[in-house]
């Protein structure tokens, strides 16, 4: 078998066997398929395509070519959730303790961000002292003992995907949708969960920008899971503005924090109940939305979901005091207030654009080793739809020493953000369930 000749099948659209699949995927890890011949490959699965059998079997090659995580020992059902990223997605840091103080068995290996804004590593250690670097060891202890660990992704777990994705990124073949099943998928089955659910983006705060799209990634999502034994369930969800009113690393997480108080959003709590039901359902711990709806707004009202979430950053080595001292924190240095332009409503608040100026404030990181400012960020002072006089604060920047010219772009970027109108909007559509 030559890679050349499996280069030239794909590139005349045909397709490949499972052995064939492999061959690929294991010679490139090993360093036996050249960066050049698997850049080629990748450009032509761009345009030819893989079907359902092709990305099941790159999904599992890509599973095989590292560390499992069996969690059979602790519990029969282990949950986890994936989202395809968004500004202002805290659903994890909400959704997490909230299932475990309800019996459900959590084991979440999460990831840093690239781009805007920070991912939900990067959240977490806002919080001083919080360490997700768990070892197995430890992650599986924490896990046995409170239910749940949000710990950063292992190495050791589906490497063949990291050096492909790594490569991927630098050659322009990151959105075709088998490529991005098979990442995604291949994580999350070798985390050890065995109920998984999906949570894909649309708008102009994510990387897919319609609903059709975004559809047709999670119904592949689904099949690919099916076909190697996995229980996956998706929603569609909209990202066209933030998610919640904090966008930033600290301000995410006292977003949270509140939340877990009982004082939320109307449109993150859908979402995270869209996600916890589906959950508690595939686990047996209730049968219907509404039973689903009724446990999740107990933990929450009866204190559950924030004690886990108390219990969570002791294990992980951070103070739970912070969960009622916000001054633990780091505080930003400086805050700059958007005012409205005129009177009128809401129409939207692009949530691409906002993420912009949060990134230029130092919330978001060009490359992995950049440092971000966990204070840096923005909080909505409007949501769309609501009413506006001129010289109201819309939203307010927070931000430490920066050059003037990013301060004048980022407050420029969070101006072009905002939508007034004069008649009020009609609500938008939020969740697109499978």
């Amino acid at each position: 078998m030559r890679t050349v000749d499996l280069i030239q099948k794909k590139k005349e659209g045909k397709k490949h066997t499972k052995e064939e699949i492999y061959f690929l995927v294991e010679g490139y890890t090993r360093g036996e398929v050249e960066d050049y011949q698997m850049s080629a490959w990748l450009m032509a699965v761009c345009f030819c395509g893989l079907d359902k059998e092709e990305t099941a079997w790159m999904t599992q090659a890509f599973v095989d070519s590292g560390e499992v995580l069996d969690f059979s020992s602790i519990s029969s059902f282990v949950a986890d959730k994936h989202s395809t990223g968004g500004v202002g997605d805290k659903v994890t840091i909400v959704l997490i303790p909230l299932l475990a103080s309800l019996g459900v068995t959590c084991a979440k290996l999460s990831g840093r961000g690239l781009g805007y804004t920070g991912g939900t590593v990067d959240k977490l250690e806002s919080i001083p002292g919080f360490n997700c670097e768990l070892s197995k060891d430890e992650f599986m202890k924490q896990i046995k003992e409170i239910n749940a660990a949000i710990s950063s992704q292992s190495p050791n777990l589906t490497p063949a995907d990291g050096k492909i994705y790594a490569l991927r990124d630098v050659t322009a073949t990151v959105d075709n949708k088998s490529l991005i099943c098979a990442s995604v998928v291949s994580k999350k089955i070798a985390s050890g969960a065995n109920s998984i659910v999906l949570d894909v983006k649309y708008g102009s705060g994510a990387f897919i920008k319609t609903k059709e799209e975004a559809a047709e990634l999670a119904e592949l999502m689904i099949e690919t899971g099916a076909l190697l034994g996995r229980k996956i369930s998706a929603i569609i969800s909209s990202m066209e503005q933030p998610l919640g009113t904090h966008i930033g690393n600290s301000l995410e997480i006292i977003e949270s924090i509140e939340f877990l108080k009982g004082n939320y959003q109307k449109d993150l709590y859908e979402v995270t109940l869209e996600i916890a039901a589906k959950t508690l359902i595939a686990g047996g711990f209730c049968k219907t939305k509404e039973e689903a709806k009724e446990l999740f707004d107990k933990s929450i009202s009866s204190g559950a979901a924030l004690e886990t979430f108390k219990k969570i950053i002791a294990y992980q080595g951070a103070n739970p005091d912070i969960t009622d001292n916000y001054t633990l924190f780091k505080k930003a240095g400086n805050s700059y207030e958007l005012k409205a332009k005129k009177d009128g409503y809401i129409e939207n608040i692009d949530a691409l654009k906002v993420a912009r100026a949060c990134k230029l404030l130092g919330a978001g990181r060009d490359k992995k080793t950049d440092n971000i400012d966990p204070a840096a960020g923005c909080i909505l002072n409007k949501k769309s739809g609501d009413k506006v006089k001129c010289g109201e604060t819309v939203l307010t920047l927070y931000y430490d020493d920066i050059k003037s010219e990013k301060l004048d772009e980022a407050i420029n970027s969070a101006d072009e953000a905002v939508e007034i109108s004069a008649l009020k909007p009609y609500a938008k559509e939020l969740i697109y369930a499978l």
